[in-house]
């Protein structure tokens, strides 16, 4: 329950109350994720050399019985406990003896911190997790102290101390985060709280509840669907602002004292764009628009970029790109370079094959959607060096050939009459369709993953047409882009 409260307190209260004939079939990629995980778990122990009380065999009081017996035996390491107190109720993965007391272990199929590699933190929803293990021993007088481990897809042990200070200018601990979950979690069990739905579309198009809030959202006209309002936001702002519409006719004089406006976190300049974006979304004629010059290259070769990549092994299994040349649509031609098997060697081989490529094709524009191919590049280029430099990969990258359209371009100059600006929703509005009726990143990586087991070539040409419906999919936002007309 802690879990998903991090990313998402309502559904929490949808699970508890939701009606369930109203939830989504559970998405292909969560099932593969449940999948991963298992396989990851087992994997873990399985090499483990060292002895250990495996407990997974048992269920409810007999794992939970077997787990204080255990403890009370002091056994150096327990796989598969479970151990509760008063209302809270955990199965770490592992319990390990330290002295008198036992430390709680995760093992997770991802990496054990978040966050670039210079400035590593601990992720808030494994820390809840491994704090509500440790709330349950303090109760039961057989914690080691307040801190856990994290087992990662890496290998590494990860040390998550619960009461450290999270920054230098946030004094806040892991502990405080926790018991602040803990608060609001037991006022949603209790009725006490009601919470909202939220639209932030990378949490929630995975959740089972997804087509319910949304249906809900839309119907109450929640603030959250105005681009960039997230659930903070509107909390701060619903007591004055219940609705897209009233912020849409809202008098922005009437919210702002001096530099400030009446909510905390929101700018003026801020409150004004969200207004701006209301005022779009309520006018069914209105239309995209740009606010200020858009200045773009112009080439007589433009490349459409785009990569998918399993988070899971790590692994870049697939480059594509789109050829235009002239402007003119019917000269396209993809191009794509993938991999045959999860292997260093192939890997490598498609990077290669990548960057002759583009290197042959000199010269062209390039257009990529978001950071996300070029900071794979660069895992690529430091994985493989002599496939090109450093230098070489950051002048492919370097503006203004290079153009990432949603970070320069979409989100900086340009307002949409949508609730977001991923690529899916721009180039669906603009009347883009994509062949596979199920199109996602989410579900390239599933895909990628059945046809490593069986082979079936259906489901590596599924996964072609997907990516190169990406890159067209940039090719027609790009050319909307072009067209758009200031805001009046």
């Amino acid at each position: 329950m802690l879990y998903d409260l991090v990313a998402c307190p309502h559904r929490v209260w949808m699970d508890l109350y939701g009606d369930p004939a109203k939830r989504d079939p559970i998405d292909p990629f969560v099932q593969l994720l449940w999948e991963r995980g298992a396989w990851h778990e087992r994997d873990t122990i399985a090499s483990l050399r060292r002895p250990f009380l495996d407990l997974s065999l048992y269920v409810g009081d007999e794992k939970q019985r077997r787990t204080r017996e255990a403890m009370k035996a002091e056994e150096p390491l327990i796989y598969g406990a479970r151990v509760s107190a008063d209302d809270l109720l955990g199965e770490p993965d592992l319990l390990r003896c330290e002295g008198k007391g036992y430390a709680p272990i995760d093992i997770k199929c991802g990496a054990g911190e978040e966050g670039p590699n210079d400035d590593r933190k601990p992720k808030l929803h494994y820390a809840v997790q491994l704090a509500l293990y440790v709330d349950v021993l303090e109760r039961l007088g057989l914690s080691s102290g307040r801190h856990g481990f994290i087992w990662d897809i890496n290998g590494e042990e990860v040390a998550y101390d619960l009461t450290a200070p999270q920054g230098v200018r946030n004094p806040t601990t892991l502990w405080d985060e926790y018991t602040s979950c803990l608060t609001q979690s037991r006022n949603i069990v209790q009725s006490q709280l009601r919470t909202l739905p939220s639209y932030s579309p990378g949490v929630c198009g995975l959740c089972h509840w997804y087509s319910a809030c949304l249906a809900e959202m839309r119907k109450d006209r929640d603030l959250t669907l105005i681009p960039e309002l997230g659930r903070s936001k509107r909390d701060a702002m619903e007591a004055r602002i219940p609705s897209i519409d009233a912020l849409a006719k809202a008098d922005l004089g009437n919210l702002i004292t001096g530099k400030k406006t009446l909510f905390p976190g929101i700018g003026i300049e801020t409150l004004n764009k969200f207004q701006k974006r209301a005022k779009m979304l309520s006018d069914p004629a209105s239309r995209p628009c740009r606010n200020e010059e858009i200045i773009l290259p112009s080439s007589a070769l433009e490349i459409f970029f785009d990569i998918e990549v399993d988070p899971f092994s790590k692994h870049c299994y697939l480059h594509g790109f789109l050829e235009r040349r002239g402007g003119d649509n019917l000269t396209e031609r993809y191009v794509a370079f993938f991999t045959n098997r999860v292997t260093a060697e192939n890997e490598e081989e498609a990077f290669a094959a990548a960057w002759r490529y583009l290197q042959e094709s000199r010269p062209y524009s390039i257009y990529f959607y978001s950071k996300y191919e070029r900071t794979w590049w660069r895992v690529l280029q430091s994985k493989y060096p002599s496939v090109c430099s450093e230098i070489e990969l950051a002048n492919l990258f370097d503006p203004p050939l290079a153009v990432d359209l949603y970070t320069d371009i979409v989100r900086s100059k340009t307002d949409w009459p949508t609730n977001d600006y991923s690529l899916k929703t721009l180039a669906k509005y603009l009347g883009f369709q994509w062949r596979d009726p199920h199109p996602s990143g989410a579900a390239s990586i599933e895909w990628f993953v059945r046809w490593l087991e069986n082979g079936d070539p259906t489901i590596k040409q599924r996964i072609l047409e997907y990516n190169e419906d990406d890159c067209r999919a940039t090719r027609v936002l790009l050319d909307a882009v072009r067209a758009l007309k200031p805001a009046v």
